[in-house]
This record gives C-alpha cells, structure tokens and sequence, in this order.
C-alpha cells in the first residue's frame, strides 16, 4: 500500500451513469490486476474504493459508477484536482495459476465490474493466456468499454436484460451457448458471480467481490466474509478469491 497524491488529467462520460477518470502519479504500488485505490474526497469522512482499469508509468485509469454523493462528486472533479490515493490494495487476480482440465478461459464481468477485466484481459494477452470476453449490461444504453476490450484482440460477447445488443439474458445464458469445459475470472455483483459459479461445467475460476469498505486494507474488518478457509477480509485477502473457497 502507498500513499501519495494522484492528478486527476480528464473525466469522460462513457455511459449514462459510468465515467472513466484518467490521472497522472505513482503507480509503482500497483502490481497486478483485480486490485483498487481508495480516494479520499474533501468533506467525505471515508474513502471511495475503485477498481483499477488500467495502469503504467506514471498513469491510472479507473472506472467509476455514480453510485452515491461522494462518487458523484468524484466525477465532477476539475482536471487539475489533486486527489489523497492509497494505491495497492488487495490481492489481485493470479495469473501464475494455469487453468485446470478447461477448454476454454473467459472473463466475465456485469456493469462496472467490467472495469478490472480490460487491465487483466491485457496482461493476460501479453503472457500468451488469450481468453474471451463476456459482459453483461441491462439495456445497449448502459453498455460501454466493448470497443477498447475488441481493440485487444479479444473475442466478445455481450448480454442485455432487454436484447437491445447481443444475447438477450445474462452472462450465464451467453456461457450456456459456449461450448467446452471453462475457466472463469470474473467480477460484478454478487447474484452474478453466484449464478456463473453454479454453472455445472466451471472447472475453476477466480472471483473478484464487492463490499463495504471503511478502510480498505484490513484494519476494521467491516468487509469479512465467510470463505473455506474461514473469515476473509475482501479488502486484505480478497477482493479475489477462488472457486474452490468460496462460500455462498
């Protein structure tokens, strides 16, 4: 975990309640993908935990949904804004760990959770792992970021709840149709990756979970969960954690 001060360089409007922030400062604490920066807010007494989208030298790309009064001022941040980050957190998703006895690899994310994926879906290229792309949206209208996931390379799907674009359903009514053993790395809300960890022909995967954070590197506790292997934090042990530990 670092702390230092970040420069928010442009906010853009990506769908109607999805913005992608870009800003400039260290990001050396930041060593895979899955993790999050927690952002202190003028007025705002706890932090904003974000999921990292994308990092280099020097640059920070996050994806923000309007959730509430201090992400929505978040967004609406000046560019030139200095921002209090603790960049670093959690433990991100493994890849050292090859897939077992799967045909084929996906990520799966639903809504903002597509935001980890597209830093993952990269690294994972870059260490010859190409998996498929599967997001889900509610409507076309709330659907974003499927152009930079394409422009990878990947092979992309989409599901919207209305079929307004792709498979008309969910993400797992998409993966029904694919065929083979599958590995999964996903992250969205928690009826999501319940439903996708049911699927009978999931031979592994890992899952990045939300929750609330007060701190955001372990010290309250407020964000533990019942796993396998006993009482996790989502912020300290997670936010991700593997098929075989996880506990609905």
């Amino acid at each position: 975990m670092k702390k230092t001060l970040f420069t928010l360089e442009r906010v853009r409007r990506l769908a109607g309640d999805i913005w992608e922030l870009r800003l400039s400062g260290d990001t050396s604490a930041i060593t895979v993908p899955g993790q999050f920066v927690n952002i202190e807010l003028p007025g705002k007494f706890l932090r904003r935990p974000i999921s990292v989208c994308d990092w280099g030298p020097g640059s920070l790309t996050l994806l923000v949904k309007e959730a509430g009064e201090g992400t929505k001022e978040l967004v609406r941040l000046p560019a030139g804004t200095e921002l209090d980050v603790l960049s670093g957190l959690g433990n991100g998703f493994d890849l050292t760990r090859a897939p077992e006895n799967a045909v084929n690899t996906f990520l799966v994310g639903g809504g903002i959770g597509a935001a980890p994926l597209y830093g993952l879906a990269k690294r994972m290229l870059a260490a010859e792992w190409k998996p498929a792309l599967i997001l889900g949206f509610r409507s076309q209208e709330d659907a974003f970021y499927l152009e930079e996931f394409a422009a990878l390379g990947l092979e992309v799907h989409a599901a919207t709840e209305d079929g307004s674009l792709g498979t008309k359903g969910f993400v797992t009514d998409v993966l029904k149709t694919l065929p083979g053993c599958a590995y999964l790395l996903a992250c969205g809300p928690t009826p999501m990756l319940k439903a996708v960890h049911a699927l009978p022909r999931l031979t592994g995967g890992q899952f990045s979970f939300e929750a609330r954070m007060a701190c955001g590197f372990g010290a309250c506790v407020g964000c533990t969960i019942q796993t396998k292997k006993g009482l996790r934090r989502v912020c300290k042990d997670g936010p991700i954690f593997h098929k075989e530990d996880i506990v609905w």
